[in-house]
């Protein structure tokens, strides 16, 4: 090989080494620099903030989720939003009971505010809703208010994210797009979220701006849907009604005694009744039901309707094995059980109820 071949090939091998040399600086400031930018910028903007908060959900992360949402805040003005025109369109009340059941409201918001946001953040740890228990204030109606249809009417539990849309920055305030879902009737909805940041550089959203709008476009889709639902089904509930009134008639005769106590006649043709008549009957209803095609908006009402025929199925069962084993426990089962169906049926009433009044309402934008 000559010296200018071998000069030659000296100064490819360099010129290659030198790029690789310049490669590896740039690689390496594109890591530096990246790596700055996450950890001191993105990291403290609005958009970072959405995407774990989506995560957070995603893997029932309540403590990430709290650092970047603040709960309490935005259950806080969602209440506000939920209940502000809450009895607007009853034409029945009255100003002064309207005026009752305003400061009533206000007078329980903290309670109703709280319960929201512990259900939400339940929702958050462990991927599903449920409802106050053993001594807490919201379970059944203590506070003389159905959480269980209070939290329905918020539309949170049928409500799914779709993605995050724009995002305007003011300051230390933003304004981010949320696109949702509500899972009844499909309709899709943007929410604007308030974002704030934090004193350590973190944002947090802390309420939704337009959620009373939210649920003004969603209530009146359901409840035109609800009330269809009611007048297909309304032949078949006023049907049932006669039937169980005349049973309920049968049941308090069979159940008359002078020293109260049931001979054995007595809790045999009861038992009979009730195996025979009463159940079969809830079972036929429920079948009818079944045969009513359900508009998307009322799927809420026949699941409680379903959901209270069942319970009562099984609180007359419990009944009758009471009777036939003199067994008080299966008494008490039978009483706690017609309890919550008591329950549901006047969720019931209150959503017919409720949609009665909603016909008042117009169609809003």
């Amino acid at each position: 090989m000559d010296d200018y071949t071998w000069q030659k090939r000296l100064r490819a091998r360099r010129s290659r080494e030198h790029r690789r040399l310049y490669f590896g600086f740039f690689l390496l400031a594109a890591i530096i620099g990246a790596t700055v930018w996450y950890f001191f910028f993105y990291i403290r903007t609005p958009e970072y903030a959405l995407q774990q908060i989506q995560t957070a959900i995603t893997e029932h992360d309540e403590e990430t989720f709290k650092h970047y949402v603040n709960a309490e805040l935005l259950s806080s003005r969602a209440y506000d939003d939920l209940t502000i025109d809450l009895f607007a369109y009853d034409s029945e009340l009255t100003p002064k009971t309207r005026s009752m059941f305003e400061k009533f409201y206000i007078l329980i918001k903290p309670q109703l505010a709280e319960g929201m946001e512990n259900a939400a953040l339940q929702r958050i740890s462990t991927g599903s809703w449920s409802l106050p228990e053993g001594t807490d204030i919201l379970k059944g109606r203590q506070l003389g208010i159905d959480f269980e249809r209070f939290i329905e009417r918020s539309q949170i539990r049928n409500t799914t994210i779709t993605g995050i849309g724009k995002v305007e920055h003011s300051g230390h305030s933003a304004t981010a797009e949320l696109t949702i879902r509500e899972d009844y009737t499909q309709t899709e909805f943007t929410l604007q979220l308030a974002m704030e940041q934090a004193e350590d550089g973190h944002w947090q959203v802390a309420y939704i701006k337009n959620y009373k709008a939210y649920l003004d476009q969603i209530s009146p889709l359901q409840n035109k849907d609800i009330a269809d639902y009611i007048a297909a089904t309304k032949k078949i509930v006023n049907d049932s009604n006669e039937t169980f009134e005349v049973y309920q008639n049968h049941f308090k005769r069979l159940n008359s005694s002078k020293n109260g106590h049931l001979s054995s006649q007595q809790k045999q043709n009861i038992a009979s009744l009730i195996e025979g008549d009463i159940i079969p009957s809830l079972q036929e209803r429920q079948t009818q039901l079944d045969t009513v095609e359900v508009p998307p908006g009322a799927q809420y009402l026949a699941r409680q309707r379903q959901q209270a025929t069942e319970t009562s199925i099984k609180a007359w069962q419990h009944y009758v094995k009471g009777l036939r084993e003199d067994n008080p426990a299966e008494f008490a089962t039978a009483e706690t059980l017609h309890k919550q169906e008591l329950a549901i049926d006047l969720r019931v009433q209150d959503i017919i109820r409720h949609t009665a009044i909603s016909k008042n309402i117009p169609n809003l934008p």
